[in-house]
């Protein structure tokens, strides 16, 4: 974003950030919905304040739902959450943000997020994830796949729509934006 935001502006947007995925995340989980839009956030901060910024959103949205929900269990998938904010961060700091470069990112991190998010789910839930797509799981599972295939094949598609979905909302926000507050990767050629 423009340099003209202060530091205590830069926080309450990070804050407000966090709230959304934690509200998007309870949200979603509770209609049992397939895609979860619990890091647009995480994205949003990502693009307009770099991976650091991202870093952080996403790993304190973790940390507070586990705290709000009492459940630690989800505290590992952090990792994903962190993920995320840093590689669109970078990707971000390099490249102009445009409706080809939203989507490229949205594939790229609905790749990395199952990658990382698999592994997770099953030592913590067994590879199920409380949403329609452990019918696939289950399905998989009973024709002789593997744990790890049979979490991760539902995952992986789950990942893509849901963070091509993501990113491609976090795109139109900052479009939507007053000029003063639109980042920089709108304005500017790709960074070096």
């Amino acid at each position: 974003m423009n340099k003209q935001l202060s530091k205590t502006t830069t926080l309450l947007f990070c804050a407000l950030c966090i709230a959304l995925n934690i509200v998007l995340g309870i949200v979603m989980a509770a209609i049992k919905f397939p895609v979860y839009l619990d890091t647009i956030g995480t994205i949003f901060t990502a693009v307009c304040f770099g991976p650091v910024y991202g870093v952080c959103v996403g790993a304190l949205t973790n940390f507070l739902t586990a705290i709000i929900s009492g459940s630690l269990g989800g505290m590992p998938f952090m990792l994903v959450n962190i993920a995320i904010g840093l590689v669109v961060g970078l990707i971000f700091r390099k490249f102009r943000l445009t409706l080809a470069s939203a989507i490229i990112t949205g594939i790229i991190i609905g790749i990395i997020a199952p990658v990382i998010g698999t592994p997770i789910g099953i030592v913590v839930y067994g590879g199920l994830t409380g949403t329609v797509s452990d019918i696939a799981v289950a399905v998989l599972k009973q024709s002789g796949m593997g744990i790890f295939a049979a979490s991760f094949i539902p995952k992986l598609f789950n990942n893509l729509l849901d963070k091509t979905l993501s990113v491609l909302i976090v795109f139109f926000l900052i479009k939507a934006l007053p000029a003063y507050m639109k980042p920089t990767c709108l304005k500017a050629k790709a960074r070096k």
